[in-house]
């Protein structure tokens, strides 16, 4: 019982909210640090899948020609663009500890834009074709008002 308690006064005590917020700085800092390393991992691994993908198309037969479409090409090209992008908002988070909208903007108008890049008109609806534009839409939307409001503060 005398654990809870100390517990109960630890998180109760007003003197200690610095100490406590410092614990949470700590921890938010931790997994910042331990997402960057996973995104960093990704993107070495997605870079080698691509390398691949291409070494093998480039040299089956028939030779030099994509037997895919470019548009699945493509989509690998923007895998890679898009975890970049992840990593950058987790690194500016690091350098300011304050999540940035603007950049999770453009990271979400990037992962949309590869949607539509590789969409396929076979296999999709259109209504799926609809909910990718009104996405786009309302990211571009939102991307310009973020735009607005920073430069208003610079």
């Amino acid at each position: 019982m005398g654990v809870w308690r100390k517990l109960s006064r630890f998180f109760t005590s007003t003197s200690n909210d610095e100490v406590f917020l410092s614990y949470v700085k700590l921890v938010e800092i931790l997994v910042s640090k331990v997402l960057s390393i996973a995104m960093l991992v990704v993107l070495l691994v997605s870079i080698v899948d691509l390398l691949i993908f291409l070494f093998r198309e480039i040299t089956t037969a028939p030779y030099g020609l994509f037997t895919v479409t470019l548009f699945e090409v493509f989509g690998l090209f923007l895998n890679i663009l898009v975890a970049l992008e992840v990593l950058e908002n987790i690194t500016a988070y690091l350098r300011r500890h304050v999540v940035q909208v603007e950049l999770v903007v453009v990271t979400s108008l990037t992962a949309v834009a590869r949607k539509i890049v590789i969409f396929d008109f076979a296999k999709s609806t259109w209504q799926q074709l609809i909910a990718l534009g009104l996405a786009i839409l309302t990211l571009s939307i939102s991307y310009w008002l973020v735009r607005r409001t920073n430069k208003r503060y610079e």
